[in-house]
C-alpha cells in the first residue's frame, strides 16, 4: 500500500491508515510493520459470490488528514 501510494511507511502509520470493506465484514487489513494489504480472515468465494462468474471484493484505504 505504501509503495502504491508513493508514501513512506511512517506517513501511513502517522496518518492512521486503515482498510475499509463494503458491508459488515472486513476481509482486509493493513499491516503497519510492512505496509502490505493482507487478508484479515479466510475468504470463502462460494459463500460471498455464490453463482457469479467474477467475484470482486472492494475496499478503500483511508488516511486521516491533519487539520
Amino acid at each position: 500500500v505504501a509503495k502504491d501510494l508513493g508514501l513512506e511507511l511512517s506517513v501511513l502509520r502517522d496518518r492512521g491508515a486503515r482498510v475499509v470493506s463494503e458491508g459488515r465484514r472486513q476481509y482486509f487489513s493493513f499491516n503497519e510493520k510492512t505496509g502490505h494489504l493482507v487478508t484479515a480472515e479466510r475468504i470463502d468465494r462460494e459463500q460471498i459470490c455464490r453463482v457469479m462468474e467474477k467475484c470482486i471484493l472492494r475496499c478503500e484505504v483511508l488516511l486521516e488528514d491533519e487539520m
